[in-house]
């Protein structure tokens, strides 16, 4: 469809020769004076609006405020005699797109009903972005209600609002940057930059420079100034994964930042203030590398002013049907493809399986499916054969100083009784120490009551 414009002006030889201009390119209405534009407006939302500023009646900066009043702002260009710039300039001050002296030159008016109409469809276009991107990211569109991963959802609502930096620990594939974007999203800045780095991705002696940026001739190779993603953040938040592989010596300047809020770029001795919020995560443990010598002590304390485990998929059984659903569904539609289904067996196979890469290992699963069996019911015989072979399931458990593995699948019962010993009767740490969610082991409990009266009560 054409854009629609609606060219106001009371002088009727100026009107219906701007609407013979261009009536080829765009959908042209016209009206003599204000009243008549009011109506058209409400009758035929405009894409642009072409106005004289002087006329009879109401005059032109009356027609733009009502077009600026909207849901859709049109794109307003106002028409002016020579000696009343100022009034089109405080027009433009109050949302008008630009002005033009009379007699107007069409091409210029050409010109500037395309650039006005381009910049509004990009507008629209980042807002639609926007909108899916706070929905992708919100809190209640995170798939799963296990009590494992509810608390973890309970811990970012309680922080996203302020602007405490958050340590998220867990193990690779357990969703730490999705958890940093969701934090982003529902926090004071959402409106601002969400910058991602991999930290163990950049070579250790590019790292630093990277993040605090470079002067021109800080080091061979320095041929320009370089923004370092410090500053590329402000206004928003910057997410370090792997947090764990920084260097010493990027360490002690990501600990000044911590303490000034400001950087410096490499051979500059210029302070830059920022304001951003910063979210890192790893896998690895930080306080044994503090033990060891290998991450400073003061700067674990200060990234884990809110630290934030995220569940193993393992710990969150129940949510493993939920998820291969979801993933299924998404990736037939990402593939214009039949979705795939999966069969009452081939779902136990995957609901039994300890999943040692996570997320990351359900989502690839999920998209070979959607894949290779689309439109299909999976079997078990379909299924990629590490899925069908006996779960690695030896869990270790402390009990008395001994280290004893235990075969879940054969001596489930003697497990359980263990983790409640080794864990003095506590239900989550027991729940923990198995690998499984509290719901879960509260199942099992029913099956031998007798268990519970065995172990210390907390």
């Amino acid at each position: 469809m054409k854009p629609t414009v609606l060219i106001v002006d009371d002088e009727k030889h100026s009107r219906e020769g701007l609407r013979a201009a261009f009536d080829d390119k765009y959908e042209c209405f016209v009206a003599k004076d204000a009243a008549e534009a009011a109506r058209l407006m409400q009758d035929v939302p405009p894409d642009a609006v072409l106005t004289d500023l002087r006329m009879a009646g109401e005059d032109g900066m009356s027609v733009i405020e009502r077009a600026l009043k909207l849901p859709q702002q049109p794109v307003c260009i106002m028409m002016t005699a020579y000696g009343d710039v100022d009034t089109a300039v405080q027009a433009m001050s109050r949302g008008a797109y630009w002005f033009l002296q009379k007699p107007v030159d069409l091409r210029q008016v050409e010109l500037l009903l395309e650039r006005g109409l381009k910049a509004r469809s990009t507008e629209k276009e980042v807002a639609v972005l926007r909108t899916r991107l706070d929905r992708k990211f919100a809190l209640g569109e995170v798939v799963g209600s296990s009590a494992a991963l509810q608390r973890s959802i309970e811990q970012v609502r309680s922080v996203a609002p302020s602007n405490a930096t958050v340590l998220l620990l867990g193990e690779t594939g357990t969703g730490k940057e999705l958890f940093a974007q969701m934090i982003h999203q529902a926090s004071q800045r959402p409106k601002g930059p969400f910058m991602a780095v991999h930290c163990a991705a950049i070579p250790a002696n590019l790292l630093e420079s990277e993040l605090f940026g470079h002067e021109k001739g800080a080091f061979t190779g320095a041929n320009e100034r370089r923004v370092g993603r410090f500053e590329s953040a402000d206004g928003g938040t910057l997410f370090l994964d792997e947090i764990g592989e920084i260097d010493a010596t990027t360490q002690v300047k990501l600990l000044r930042f911590l303490e000034t809020r400001a950087v410096e770029r490499l051979g500059s001795h210029r302070p830059i203030a920022l304001d951003l919020r910063l979210v890192c995560a790893t896998n690895r443990d930080l306080l044994q590398m503090v033990k060891e010598g290998k991450f400073r002590e003061d700067l674990y304390y200060r990234l884990s002013v809110v630290p934030l485990r995220l569940p193993a998929l393992r710990e969150r059984v129940d949510d493993i049907p939920l998820l291969l659903a979801h993933y299924l569904r998404r990736f037939a539609q990402e593939n214009g493809v039949a979705e795939a289904r999966l069969s009452p067996e081939a779902l136990g196979v995957l609901a039994r399986y300890d999943w040692p890469g996570n997320i990351r290992e359900l989502r690839n699963a999920c998209e070979n499916l959607a894949v290779l069996r689309a439109g299909k019911v999976v079997g078990p015989a379909d299924l990629d054969p590490r899925f069908a072979a006996p779960a690695p399931a030896l869990r270790a458990v402390v009990l008395g100083g001994a280290l004893a593995s235990l075969d879940k699948a054969a001596n489930e019962k003697q497990l359980l009784r263990q983790a409640l010993l080794s864990a003095a009767g506590n239900r989550t740490r027991a729940a923990e120490l198995m690998g499984i969610s509290r719901r879960t082991l509260h199942r099992k409990l029913l099956q031998w009551p007798e268990l519970e009266a065995e172990s210390p009560s907390t």
